[in-house]
């Protein structure tokens, strides 16, 4: 999923500490943030925007919106993706994590059904450089963010702000920045990025920040051969994890040979991307593509 400037967003749980602060940052950088939701300040403003009981609500008071994040508590997590896709939102970007894989798979389940694309959950959000940001991810840095051409997917939101840092100190920008979330279950996939990435015309090259568990990077290789842009460079965190324990996210767990850092590593090599040692190789990983600057 990719989020431009034009679109417009609704913040539930904007009321909070973490919704109220994030949605001022979003606006200051150009977000066009239209309305929030609390139940219990319905009625109220927040941030200069009005504040409504739900996500419905507010489309029946006239305030149409794109997109919708929720800054939301883990049990309140599904009642509110189901407000957002009941008032017709057709992307939901989900920062919650711990939420109980029932309600996670319902949520899915729905959006499913409702033609509605969720990043997330436990995803650090979505940037595009000099237009917006969903999320609490630093784009307003501009020693990390700066408009350019490389596209960025990370299921990692601390390893994808080291990585775009990296690309800008040597010399790049991006396109597009998509944190998809480090669950076990999610709803936007790496390979389902890259088919967005693939089809943007802002982004020339793309470089991917996968981790151990799963197969979400072995299933972006396969897709990663047939592309028009080339992916340049992937950085895989956990190589030296024992087998059977959990680093980090809850997605992030190798059980015997499925989802280990070597079969990662294969497939994406496989397909043609540089799979680099640490994520400050990444500029001598684009020079060496002849990727241009700019």
């Amino acid at each position: 999923m990719i989020v431009r400037g034009s679109e417009t967003l609704l913040v539930q749980g904007i009321t909070g500490k973490q919704g109220s602060f994030w949605t001022a940052k979003m606006q200051e950088y150009g977000t066009n943030v239209v309305g929030g939701v609390n139940p219990k300040k319905a009625g109220t403003e927040c941030c200069g925007v009005p504040v409504y009981a739900s996500a419905v609500e507010a489309t029946r008071a006239g305030t149409r919106f794109d997109v919708s994040i929720l800054f939301i508590p883990p049990l309140g997590v599904l009642a509110a993706a189901q407000d957002a896709m009941q008032a017709g939102c057709k992307k939901l970007v989900c920062l919650t994590e711990h939420i109980p894989v029932r309600d996670v798979m319902f949520m899915m389940a729905e959006a499913k059904e409702r033609g509605v694309q969720i990043v997330g959950p436990n995803t650090a959000g979505l940037v595009t450089p000099g237009e917006c940001f969903v999320g609490f991810m630093p784009a307003f840095d501009a020693s990390i963010f700066k408009p350019g051409n490389i596209g960025v997917i990370s299921r990692s939101g601390s390893l994808g702000t080291l990585m775009c840092l990296n690309i800008v100190q040597a010399g790049y920008g991006q396109s597009a920045f998509s944190g998809i979330g480090g669950d076990p279950i999610i709803g936007t996939t790496t390979r389902d990025a890259l088919i967005a990435l693939d089809h943007d015309d802002r982004t020339e090259a793309v470089v991917m920040v996968g981790e151990i568990g799963g197969s979400m990077e072995e299933a972006a290789a396969e897709y990663a051969e047939t592309m028009k842009k080339p992916v340049v460079a992937a950085f895989i965190a956990g190589g030296s994890s024992p087998p059977g324990k959990k680093m980090g996210h809850a997605g992030a767990i190798v059980m015997g040979d499925k989802g280990t850092y070597q079969s990662k590593k294969i497939a994406l090599e496989k397909a043609g991307v540089e799979v680099l040692a640490t994520p400050s190789a990444i500029g001598q990983a684009l020079a060496n593509a002849n990727i241009a600057r700019h």
